[in-house]
């Protein structure tokens, strides 16, 4: 498998490690955010002087587009900014539009070319089964969110308990019909910016300097402006712990001496994913580790999750870093 990895070779004393969770085993009452704060993000307040309100009617641009977009169309979850259209085929109603009041358009969180945010998926080249099932799990209530005050996975239960069968078989014949590109550059390292939550995603906060990366996974946008006016061509760096990819790698081809199951048995030899199975390389390791969490305490229970019972059952936090990060790692 071929993996994209980028070491940064520093070294941090032990301790000042922060960051380390308990097993994953260890749900607090709370919600996940309490075990997995990085990975189950919530926003934090604004700070007391913060950024001044932007102008809504500031016009937009984005390098490599010659489309424009006023501030105020930023946040429109039934008409979403479509800066590259030409990097897509066209978009179904569903995707476009979605359908007030409870579906919202597809294209506003997972981007107009599928291609995903780290707090939520990429479905851009997953097989249309598995988009549609998904889709049917919500809508059944088999599938929820191990931290209900986590914004993004909570818009998607409401979508997915008011989307029709049409509806879920049009985005997932759409979504399914194109590659998923590679969107993450993975960077071991021991010291990562201090970050923040906004917009339910990690990003650094200015002058705030450096701290231990603990046993985390930081995965920030590469161009934070793009990201925030959802340009679907920018991208996201994902800073995982010294060494936590080859252990990954062994997690995941092998089982780890019992402690997991082969991931390439059923994702397949590249973990590009296999019949209606989910590919798993190359996306977004925030959320690879939400769902291994969420499928180890029983919230994500749909048809297929019985297989995911044994891969789980005794992962630690640790373990579901590494093999984030090692999925993460790979060429989708």
């Amino acid at each position: 498998m071929k993996k994209k990895i980028v070491g940064v070779g520093v070294v941090a004393l032990a301790a000042m490690v922060v960051g380390v969770a308990p097993d994953a085993q260890e749900q607090a009452a709370e919600g996940a955010n309490a075990v997995m704060p990085w990975a189950y993000t919530l926003n934090a307040p604004a700070p007391s002087g913060g950024r001044t309100a932007p102008d809504p009617n500031e016009v937009l641009r984005v390098p490599g587009s010659s489309v424009t977009f006023m501030r105020s169309q930023m946040r429109d979850l039934f008409n979403p900014p479509d800066w590259h259209p030409d990097n897509h085929p066209a978009m179904p109603p569903v995707v476009a539009n979605g359908r007030a009041p409870d579906v919202r358009a597809c294209g506003f969180c997972h981007l107009p070319n599928g291609q995903g945010r780290p707090e939520n998926a990429s479905v851009a080249g997953q097989p249309a089964e598995y988009i549609v099932q998904q889709m049917r799990d919500y809508r059944n209530g088999l599938r929820r969110s191990g931290e209900p005050r986590m914004g993004p996975p909570r818009l998607m239960v409401t979508i997915g308990m008011a989307a029709t069968e049409a509806e879920a078989r049009a985005a997932a014949a759409y979504f399914s019909s194109f590659a998923f590109r590679p969107w993450i550059r993975v960077v071991e390292t021991d010291m990562v910016p201090v970050t923040r939550v906004r917009g339910w995603m990690l990003v650094p906060v200015e002058g705030g300097g450096m701290e231990p990366i603990g046993t985390r996974i930081i995965e920030t946008p590469e161009e934070l402006e793009r990201v925030e006016v959802r340009d679907s061509e920018a991208s996201f760096l994902a800073y995982v712990p010294t060494g936590a990819v080859a252990r990954g790698e062994t997690l995941v081809t092998t089982g780890g001496n019992g402690k997991t199951v082969t991931c390439t048995v059923c994702h397949g030899p590249d973990l590009r994913g296999l019949g209606p199975v989910p590919a798993i390389a190359g996306r977004s390791p925030s959320y690879v580790a939400r769902q291994l969490y969420d499928l180890q305490i029983g919230v994500r229970n749909g048809a297929w999750s019985d297989l995911m019972d044994a891969a789980v059952a005794n992962l630690s936090v640790e373990d579901i870093v590494n093999i984030a990060a090692y999925t993460a790692s790979l060429e989708p």
